[in-house]
């Protein structure tokens, strides 16, 4: 089982969802409009998070619209959610996009446009795999 849920603390925002039936990647909407300086890199707040197998993660990519009409890119190209990060005490789950302007002009995003689009995948652990001794205990880059 997998899917999506809003995170604590945000009320009215846009599940992620799939355009079309073939579609493989759901997209994220932005919950909160921003404007994202020249040069600046700003977390874009989504307001869900997401639930899945122990075996799967949710990769996040840019949505190619986005890359070609504006100057912005995700510094780490893809942002990985592992299962574990959902209902971190932290920030409960909630997703951010971490997002760089590269351009010479101010991006606005506005609330509910699409920004990146997420797609769940099984992932497989090397034979010589040691469990961690500790559980998740933090939320963005905890890991």
């Amino acid at each position: 089982m997998r899917g999506f849920h809003v995170a604590k603390g945000y009320t009215q925002v846009h599940l992620p969802e799939r355009q079309t039936p073939l579609s493989a990647g759901y997209d994220f909407y932005v919950a909160k409009a921003l404007t994202i300086d020249p040069g600046q890199k700003a977390l874009v707040e989504t307001g869900v998070k997401a639930y899945m197998g122990d075996d799967e993660v949710l990769k996040i990519y840019m949505r190619s619209s986005v890359a070609k009409n504006h100057t912005l890119q995700m510094p780490n190209h893809v942002g990985i959610i592992d299962a574990d990060y959902y209902g971190n005490k932290t920030n409960d789950g909630a997703i951010f996009i971490l997002v760089h302007n590269y351009g010479d002009a101010p991006i606005h995003l506005a609330q509910d446009s699409r920004i990146a689009q997420g797609i769940f995948s099984k992932y497989l652990v090397s034979d010589q795999e040691i469990k961690p001794k500790r559980p998740r205990d933090g939320g963005f880059g905890s890991t």
